[in-house]
């Protein structure tokens, strides 16, 4: 096996640990009901996003569907951050409201320690730099 085909065989690799992190997070975001508000649908489509354009590049590894895949990839690490901006304001303003009293390093542990999983949208930018560790020098 020549060094090309070793490394068409670890992108390729990439693409499938992608894709099964993907289809399981979708499954996840399904199971915990995150689509009450419209902002939950985000990632949604951001994954379904991601599942397309790789599905794509796999049949069609032209410099096109590369582009779009990788554009896909950078709108996940964009994601991440925002999404979990969005989970700490979400578990702050809820402690506040429960308990208006709690200050200072309490409140913020409560935050952290809130119903919406702080780090769980950290996963999208784990995602999208996958698929950009795949497209390095492609």
């Amino acid at each position: 096996m020549t060094t090309h085909d070793m490394l068409s065989l670890l992108r390729r690799g990439l693409l499938v640990l992608l894709v099964i992190g993907a289809s399981g997070l979708v499954a996840e975001l399904v199971l915990l009901e995150h689509y009450e508000e419209p902002p939950q649908f985000i990632p949604f489509g951001l994954l379904l996003l991601t599942l397309v354009v790789t599905a794509w590049h796999w049949m069609d590894e032209r410099k096109r569907s590369l582009r779009a895949f990788q554009s896909v990839m950078l709108l996940l690490v964009i994601a991440g951050p925002i999404g979990m901006f969005l989970h700490v304001k979400g578990n702050y303003e809820a402690e506040r409201e429960f308990d208006p009293s709690v200050l200072g390093l309490d409140l913020w542990l409560e935050v952290i320690r809130g119903e919406a999983p702080m780090l769980a949208p950290g996963t999208l930018v784990q995602f999208g730099l996958l698929g950009l560790l795949y497209a390095y020098r492609h």
